[in-house]
């Protein structure tokens, strides 16, 4: 008998085998109007009773149709700075005060747009210490999640989402290159500017975790595509604590949840230091800078895994044939036995084929969960 997405994915995370692997994948809001321009024609969606009022790659106020139409185990629902990504179709300020443009590229399906950020609160020094962040315990901030919970949770994983947890939010609110010199010239200053968001963060994943969610996911993008561009003395110094104290706090307050970290590119030295911390899941293996059954090899037995499918070349760029048999790589190195959630290791983008997104999900064996 087939499992439910809920009981197939925390099948998957015992590092037992379930009857197929679990799948999740989130989608920029240009793919995803294809992709459920596509399902209506398959008649997959109804026009007209579905819902749709856009979509959020990080999960905050979807609607979860096009997820459960693909067949997808798992449902995220943010609360955080990520949901300040895709706010407008033109030049926005979002509430932390970080200014924003929309920027456009063109693909063969047509032209996309990408939320870049212009300006930058904290650039100035004398701004840091009477800054007042958003109030992370809104009750308005939660409802989506009571809502996801309550609609959902019964057969579905949902996933707390608090990525852009410290690292990520802190450079946005100060700028790239002023944080990293922070890190050396003056310390203090960007230890004031990183409890920024380890404080707000911290409350979030806190309350995701008191209201039930069967997993929060932080993470920060600490790595680069060959190794990582801050060094691992300076997460130490900055960053592992707070991940600590945060994951210590979400534990505490929940101690059924799973904890997954997201770093892209290369963080092969933090990675058992993560481990140490409390992590349960690693995402997204970018396979271009970490070698997925390696990983498997060195830490399966510690660590499972979410993501593992090439999003800069074989989705996008690579034959409906070369998807299916990535993903049949993937199943027998680090699906061996359990322990994965594949998917796509970012946001599928508009330059992808949809050929190829379905050699993806037909690869895995998803299908949609009828209750």
């Amino acid at each position: 008998m087939p499992l439910t997405p809920r009981e197939r994915v925390q099948t998957a995370l015992n590092r037992e085998r379930p009857d197929r692997c679990p799948l999740q994948a989130s989608f920029t809001p240009e793919f995803a109007r294809r992709l459920r321009a596509d399902l209506i024609v398959q008649g997959r969606l109804r026009p007209e009773e579905d819902g749709y009022a856009g979509h959020n790659p990080h999960g905050g106020g979807n609607t979860y149709e096009l997820e459960r139409a693909v067949g997808e185990d798992m449902l995220l629902t943010s609360v955080g700075w990520a949901n300040s990504y895709y706010q407008a179709d033109k030049a926005y300020t979002d509430e932390w005060g970080i200014r924003w443009d929309n920027v456009p590229y063109e693909t063969p399906f047509g032209r996309g747009y990408y939320t870049e950020m212009r300006g930058h609160p904290l650039a100035d020094d004398k701004l840091v210490d009477g800054y007042v962040p958003p109030d992370p315990e809104r009750p308005v901030l939660y409802a989506e999640v009571e809502r996801t919970i309550r609609a959902y949770g019964r057969d579905y994983w949902i996933v707390g989402v608090a990525v852009t947890t410290i690292w990520e939010t802190a450079w946005a609110l100060r700028g790239l290159e002023r944080l990293l010199f922070d890190l050396v010239d003056d310390p203090d200053l960007a230890d004031r500017i990183l409890d920024i968001p380890f404080h707000y963060h911290k409350a979030v994943a806190r309350r995701q975790a008191e209201m039930g969610v069967d997993m929060v996911w932080f993470g920060d993008d600490v790595g680069g595509q060959t190794g990582m561009f801050i060094s691992p003395k300076q997460w130490r110094r900055f960053l592992k604590p707070r991940l600590a104290a945060i994951i210590a706090e979400t534990k505490a307050a929940n101690t059924a949840v799973k904890i997954a970290y997201h770093s892209d590119g290369d963080i092969t030295p933090i990675i058992p230091e993560l481990i140490e911390i409390g992590v349960d899941v690693l995402n997204p293996i970018q396979p271009g800078c970490l070698d997925p059954a390696r990983l498997k090899t060195l830490y399966g037995n510690k660590l499972s895994f979410w993501g593992s499918i090439d999003e800069q070349k074989t989705l996008p760029f690579g034959t409906a044939a070369a998807v299916a048999s990535e993903v049949r790589t993937r199943l027998d190195t680090i699906g061996r036995g359990g322990g994965l959630i594949i998917g796509p290791t970012h946001h599928v983008q508009l330059d992808t084929p949809l050929e190829n997104f379905w050699a993806m999900v037909d690869a895995v064996g998803a299908r949609p969960f009828i209750p």
